[in-house]
């Protein structure tokens, strides 16, 4: 017990390792006092983006006087430190690269507007909505892979923010919240081509109309914040004549995150207004009729000639 006495005094008279043990309960009265005062808040705020955004700003807040506390306390060793952390510091930087350019890929994303929480991102092949982004990682609630359409699967998704200098990253939501979306419709050969198209066009207005202003309204904010033309936000229908069928496009701008739903809607009208057209317009699909076929005669010969 004497000896154990003896080796902790002759720690505690060493200054740097005063200093360190400062540090230690320094950090721990930060961390305390900053968590409390995260939840406080969080408790009183409903917005969940806004919460969100208070719990992140305290954080940073907290590195930042952690770190005033680190320059405090070690201030009159810092200019004999400076060859050490030099030299320390240069190992460190080569050995977490891939954690430093995340952590430029997080300032990268913070300024430089790639997305935001709540937007609908594809990273790498992956899409999904963003639900956390942090200094080092973003997180995403994926979408898709062997989920149809675009509707969450249940997989939570981290990648590295240095993704961002590597790959394109590619942003349903993030200053015009709409996309462009097609349907199909094969049409036989024979039928009323011109009844096709009216009923197409007043189908896709009827459902998709209700998004026209609003996307026009944020397509005119486009145009001002970057050099791009003022296109069609107007559904409508394009024919191409093909040797199987007569080929309707129908193009219309809907809401990201409705865009299974609304093709549903599409294809139950529209349906519903060829039934009632008396076989005037028809569906068509790829098949095979069999009309006649020629007779097989088959002949055998032996050897010698006979039949």
């Amino acid at each position: 017990m004497e000896k154990l006495v003896n080796i902790i005094q002759s720690w505690l008279s060493d200054p740097n390792v005063v200093k360190l043990i400062e540090v230690a309960i320094g950090i721990l009265i930060v961390s305390i006092v900053f968590k409390m005062a995260a939840r406080g808040l969080s408790s009183q705020v409903q917005d969940g983006d806004l919460r969100y955004r208070i719990r992140k700003i305290l954080a940073f807040i907290s590195y930042g006087f952690i770190a005033l506390l680190i320059l405090t306390i070690f201030n009159e060793n810092l200019r004999q430190l400076t060859v050490i952390f030099g030299v320390v510091g240069a190992g460190i930087a080569f050995a977490l690269q891939e954690v430093i350019a995340s952590f430029a890929g997080w300032t990268a994303i913070s300024f430089g507007e790639f997305y935001k929480i709540g937007d609908r991102v594809q990273l790498g092949g992956i899409m999904g909505d963003v639900i956390d982004i942090n200094p080092l990682r973003t997180t995403l609630m994926e979408c898709g892979d062997w989920v149809k359409a675009d509707l969450y699967n249940g997989r939570i998704v981290r990648i590295a923010n240095s993704f961002v200098f590597k790959e394109p990253v590619f942003n349903y939501s993030g200053d015009f919240p709409f996309i462009w979306d097609e349907i199909i419709v094969p049409v036989r050969h024979g039928g009323d081509h011109r009844l096709a198209r009216s009923i197409l066009q007043r189908v896709v207005e009827e459902v998709t109309g209700c998004y026209v202003e609003p996307a026009k309204a944020e397509w005119s904010r486009m145009i001002h914040k970057y050099l791009i033309e003022n296109a069609q936000i107007e559904p409508f229908v394009t024919l191409i004549a093909n040797d199987n069928w007569l080929e309707f496009t129908v193009r219309y701008v809907v809401d990201y995150k409705k865009r299974r739903a609304t093709k549903d809607r599409l294809f139950t009208r529209i349906l519903e207004e060829i039934e009632s057209t008396d076989r005037r317009v028809e569906l068509a699909s790829t098949t095979v009729e069999l009309v006649s076929a020629s007779g097989l005669h088959v002949s055998l010969k032996s050897g010698n000639g006979s039949n």
